[in-house]
């Protein structure tokens, strides 16, 4: 058996049990080395491939095709600094639980260093980034090297969705010649599972520890459940009965899943980040207890009422395992799988303050109506917000992105019976990739519109390469205010002398030319008549539509700083009478 074989026959081994394993795309960045794993790749008949020249964008592309089917996408590059590029995703996926298979090709042992190009040290180069790394052997003849092969990309496979999802990566060195040779008999093995079945359960307490644990809640008088960032459409319905039953408030961040569908909301508490920014309110609103789902809330004034009050006693259910809990709290981990633990906890009696639940429901609903009344004819980021959800269609997805569309988000966008996915970039909250994210969740051929602001806009801008490469269709909803618009709520925005320099990086730049170098379709409306029709008219257009948002910063502080002294005053009043 010569070169090529060998190298034919271990590399669509590999491809191949990857697809019996249930991968079903890879996103490929160009280059050499790893022509044996593209080719193969491109070969294969159950495996899309996805081509993004830009590593940066290919794996932040990757991981919003994750986040969007909750199955593994692979990325695949040649050696050197290709894989390095690959890093900023491979952390945000690392934090919010994304699996990612990463395939980084490699220069053979005698080729590294010794100065050779495109050679850099790529052995467990993401560190405690991935789930696990496995340095590839060489190509071998032999029928045990096949098995290896093909064993090592299924446990690839299966580490990646097990337990907390993440990502995995194996790195592998090639000599050449690189070319496969497809005409070879019986490359693709006809099986119906994969080389390592697997079978992944989900946690659940006994009874004793339930027991226990509700006789620690029922000592409480008021109580609160939060559910932070979280995909699983199904926790909604089962947390909310949980709700009802215990009739507590549910305070639901803007990527709880919570917010939008079909399920009961009686109970589900949008507003509570208006709410809480007043200490004095959070003084009223104290609870003696929180149980959250989920990762740590978008919310800040959230963060600032665990921190203000130590004798909060926190409970943080995770599916697996983990330590999300950024206050410092003492803290009860309950492992167990989230919807069994809220179907098994109601069995046990408990109850709490009667008044409670109905004081929440009273701030929530006046929240609401200063929020979403209409005091200025002037386009304003937090009804950007309104109008959006008001566009998008069922069964879509919002994708939004960090800095202040998000906390827009959290602040504007109502509950509504819209069945909606609400996805985001908040395992390290960081501004790049966004625009390469959402492309990669629109890819799968859901609905997408995207909300995201001119900085963050302009970090990724290049992503769109691959959106006009395969006709993707998305919204973007371009919030732009000539800078980092965030910066000016915080208090460097009183360091006149230095702050646009440095914090508020105006970009004096045209999103219409930028749009169209990538042949997107763009929209400026002045007014929200304007808004609302562009923005229907973006959902049945072909390809990328931009509608850009000009906004003022300086307003924009004013108007939110407005709207939260109303709502501080009224429900004072409230809680006060």
């Amino acid at each position: 058996m010569d070169h090529t074989e060998i190298l034919t026959r271990y590399v669509t081994s590999f491809v191949d049990e990857l697809s019996h394993s249930g991968l079903t795309d890879v996103v490929i960045s160009p280059g050499s080395r790893s022509t044996p794993l593209a080719l193969t790749f491109a070969e294969h008949p159950n495996i899309q491939h996805w081509v993004n020249m830009d590593e940066r964008s290919a794996a932040y592309f990757a991981l919003g095709m994750a986040k969007q089917t909750k199955r593994p996408v692979a990325i695949l590059c040649t050696s050197g600094t290709a894989a390095a590029n690959y890093y900023p995703a491979i952390v945000e996926a690392h934090y919010s639980r994304v699996p990612l298979l990463v395939l980084t090709a490699d220069r053979p042992h005698e080729l590294r260093d010794v100065g050779a190009p495109q050679a850099i040290d790529q052995i467990d180069m993401f560190r405690n980034y991935v789930k696990w790394f496995h340095e590839m052997a060489l190509p071998e003849a032999s029928s045990s090297a096949r098995q290896y092969v093909r064993s090592k990309a299924s446990r690839a496979y299966s580490v990646a969705v097990g337990g907390n999802a993440g990502p995995v990566h194996l790195n592998f060195p090639f000599r050449e010649p690189l070319v496969p040779d497809f005409t070879l008999p019986s490359l693709w093995e006809d099986r119906s599972k994969a080389y390592h079945a697997h079978s992944i359960g989900n946690k659940v307490l006994d009874e004793n520890q339930l027991h226990y644990l509700a006789t620690r809640f029922s000592h409480y008088s008021k109580g609160l459940i939060v559910v932070g960032p979280q995909e699983d459409h199904a926790l909604a319905k089962a947390v909310v009965a949980l709700a009802k039953q215990w009739q507590l408030p549910i305070l639901a961040d803007p990527l709880s899943q919570l917010r939008a569908g079909h399920h009961d909301k009686e109970v589900v508490v949008e507003t509570y980040d208006s709410i809480l920014k007043s200490e004095q309110v959070r003084t009223f609103l104290k609870p003696d207890f929180v149980l959250r789902f989920g990762a740590m809330p978008v919310s800040k004034p959230y963060l600032l009422l665990m921190k203000q009050f130590s004798d909060i006693d926190q409970y943080v259910v995770e599916a697996h395992d983990g330590y999300r809990e950024p206050t410092g709290k003492e803290t009860t981990f309950i492992y167990s799988d989230p919807i069994s633990f809220c179907e098994k906890v109601m069995a046990e009696a408990v109850s709490f303050e009667p008044d409670w639940l109905q004081t929440w429901k009273t701030c929530n609903e006046k929240t609401k109506a200063i929020l979403m009344e209409e005091t200025t004819d002037a386009l304003t980021e937090g009804h950007t917000v309104k109008h959006l959800a008001e566009a998008v269609p069922e069964g879509s997805t919002i994708y939004v992105g960090n800095s202040m569309p998000v906390r827009d988000l959290d602040t504007f966008f109502m509950n509504t019976p819209k069945s909606l996915s609400i996805l985001g970039n908040r395992g390290a909250n960081g501004i790049d990739g966004i625009t390469s994210s959402a492309l990669g969740a629109a890819a799968t051929g859901q609905k997408v519109t995207l909300l995201i602001g001119d900085i963050s806009f302009y970090h990724d801008f290049n992503g769109l390469l691959v959106g006009k490469q395969y006709e993707i269709d998305m919204t973007i909803v371009l919030i732009n205010n000539n800078g980092g618009g965030i910066f000016s709520f915080l208090p460097q925005a009183k360091q006149a002398d230095h702050f646009e320099v440095l914090f508020g990086t105006p970009l004096h730049m045209s999103i219409q030319k930028m749009v169209e170098l990538y042949d997107g379709k763009y929209a400026k409306p002045a007014t929200w008549d304007e808004v609302k029709d562009v923005l229907e008219k973006s959902h049945e257009t072909k390809g990328v539509s931009v509608i850009e948002i000009e906004t003022n910063r300086s307003e924009n502080v004013a108007w939110h700083r407005q709207k939260w002294q109303k709502i501080e005053q009224e429900l004072l009043a409230y809680l006060e009478g």
